[in-house]
């Protein structure tokens, strides 16, 4: 694989089990190899985001705890001490080679937010066209359990989709993806690339848990993976330990796992409906609607609406789920849950005369994403 070309943006998400450093490399050593890096390839023209973790584990080690709290307020009182010294320690880093910073921190509401998301797009695309390096967190002192991402793999490939990036690598504390978990399995063998998203899903099953400080693990690695993949960006994974391997990546070597882009990636607002919207509730449907939207493109008419799942509002997001409970999609419902749970109630004869006044469709194709492997 060649070097990219200049103009090429990358994101690149740095996880809490690096940043927390060692006794040989501590973490400013870390952070100082990444604004190394980073500043050569945004002198070649590159524009370069960074996604970090490491807020709590800093808070953590400053106040001598020895385990990561389990309770959300420890958490975010534990980010808000850490946050300071985390972008202290980047400032510093990129200031000794003439770069500029910027921190932003998002929730999940911003991104779920079609004009928050627009929003927070256009911040980024005026940091970028400045020559600043954003430095993203999840904003961990103020976020509630419905607003979080839930770790920051996540939410990197969600950046990554919001500021058109080619490429998203991932920086952690094992060297590729394996076919099993080479701790317990002698047979685990390492896997250089993947191609398509039905792999991916294959690959699901081998994923394990999170390390002690971190809230990741493979699977919220496997998970950004299909989030950048499906929108059209290339996924590195590669071992964050080996202050080496960022300019391996750069140079175009082989090393880690690749994850190639779909061939058939979603348009932009496509995008933000499948990966960045909370679904309030589900819409069961029959299979001839199912059969309607995977075959013919359809939109959902309330017709082939069977059950309906959690309460919403209209226009809030939905998933579509099959008769037999599984996602379909995502989209966005023009009737409240009220609204349907009333017609759903109505005798067959009842029902027919009041759907000729919802002609409407519930879900318009326009306002829905079909998931891959649908």
């Amino acid at each position: 694989m060649a070097a990219a070309p200049a103009g090429t943006r990358r994101v690149i998400k740095v996880g809490t089990s690096l940043l927390r450093g060692s006794p040989e490399r501590p973490t400013a050593a870390v952070i100082a190899d990444l604004a190394a890096s980073l500043n050569r390839q945004q002198r070649r023209g590159e524009r370069m985001v960074l996604v970090t973790s490491g807020a709590v584990g800093l808070g953590c080690e400053v106040l001598g705890l020895e385990r990561r709290p389990t309770e959300l307020e420890a958490l975010q009182a534990a980010a808000a001490v850490g946050q300071g010294r985390l972008m202290a320690l980047y400032q510093d880093a990129f200031a000794v080679r003439g770069l500029a910073v910027a921190q932003v921190l998002l929730t999940r509401g911003d991104l779920a937010s079609r004009r928050r998301y627009q929003r927070a797009c256009r911040t980024l695309e005026q940091l970028l066209a400045w020559g600043v390096v954003p430095v993203v967190n999840e904003n961990d002192t103020l976020a509630t359990d419905e607003l979080r991402f839930g770790d920051n793999d996540t939410l990197s490939a969600l950046v990554a989709v919001a500021v058109g990036a080619e490429e998203l690598i991932l920086l952690t504390d094992v060297d590729s993806l394996y076919s099993g978990d080479p701790r317990t399995d002698a047979e685990a063998r390492a896997i250089p690339e993947v191609r398509d998203l039905a792999e991916l899903e294959r690959l699901s099953s081998v994923a394990s848990g999170g390390g002690r400080w971190g809230t990741g693990g493979m699977t919220t690695k496997l998970r950004a993976a299909r989030i950048a993949t499906s929108s059209g960006i290339r996924v590195r994974l590669a071992d964050g330990r080996d202050p080496a391997v960022l300019e391996a990546l750069f140079a175009g070597e082989r090393v880690g796992t690749l994850f190639q882009p779909s061939a058939s990636p979603l348009p932009d607002r496509k995008r933000w409906l499948a990966h960045a919207l909370l679904p309030k509730g589900g819409l069961r449907i029959d299979a001839g609607a199912e059969a309607a939207l995977l075959q013919r493109g359809a939109s959902l008419l309330a017709v082939g609406i069977q059950a309906v799942e959690g309460a919403f509002s209209r226009g809030e997001p939905v998933r579509i789920l099959s008769p037999e409970g599984r996602e379909l999609g995502r989209g966005l419902s023009s009737l409240s849950s009220d609204e349907l749970h009333g017609l759903l109630a109505l005798e067959s004869e009842e029902r027919r005369r009041r759907l000729g006044a919802v002609r409407d469709a519930v879900v318009h194709r326009d306002q829905l994403v079909l998931l891959p492997g649908a």
